[in-house]
């Protein structure tokens, strides 16, 4: 595999990720509504009638649209300098890595001390994703 390939693989499988939380939410909140835990009335302006574990998964699914958004733009950004290394694939796959972690642990026990750890591993991962990437650009070459 190229470094293009191994830096691009860890965010395709994230829109995976993405795919099975989205539908999973979908999923339950059906079931909420079918099985008469939740009225349509009760959220259609505001999503707090849901069942906890229906918000769980919708808050994980809008959660891949946060921080994520900065881990896409700097792979992008390194592929269109030429600048993906090996340095920016390992810090993507474990950027992958911390993400499913958060996943797991936020549509599973939801422990909030352990998923805000795994939420900082990420958002430390992007941030060296974007150092790495200022000093190849404006530092290193």
């Amino acid at each position: 595999m190229t470094i293009t390939q191994l830096l691009l693989l860890p965010l395709f499988l994230h829109v995976l990720l993405i795919t099975v939380v989205g539908f999973s939410t979908v999923r339950a909140r059906i079931r909420s509504v079918r099985g008469g835990e939740t009225r349509l009335k009760d959220i259609a302006l505001d999503t707090g009638a849901w069942p906890d574990q229906v918000r769980q998964l919708g808050n994980n699914f809008d959660n891949q649209f946060d921080v994520p958004m900065l881990w896409y733009a700097c792979c992008v950004l390194l592929l269109a300098t030429g600048l993906a290394d090996w340095t920016s694939v390992i810090l993507s796959w474990l950027f992958l890595a911390a993400r499913i972690a958060h996943t797991l642990i936020h549509t599973g026990s939801n422990y909030v001390p352990t998923r805000m750890r795994m939420f900082l591993a990420g958002f430390g991962i992007v941030f060296a994703m974007w150092a790495w990437f200022g000093l190849r650009l404006f530092v290193i070459g």
